[in-house]
């Protein structure tokens, strides 16, 4: 949370979780997939993250 409002990204707080890439933190925008699997006493979650921004959605199909 701190390191996305240091580069003026607040909003984009959650993202973070997923976004590893500097690139994909200081634009905002998912480029490559990512993956987080978690397990709760009654379900098995995984969260996806895919490009959504046309110049990436090469990365989202072949994800």
């Amino acid at each position: 949370e701190k390191e996305a409002a240091e580069l003026g990204k607040g909003s984009f707080k959650y993202a973070w979780v997923l976004d590893k890439l500097k690139a994909e933190r200081e634009r905002g925008i998912t480029i490559d997939i990512a993956l987080w699997k978690f397990e709760t006493p009654k379900y098995m979650v995984t969260v996806i993250d895919a490009p959504g921004h046309r110049d990436f959605i090469k990365n989202m199909i072949t994800g």
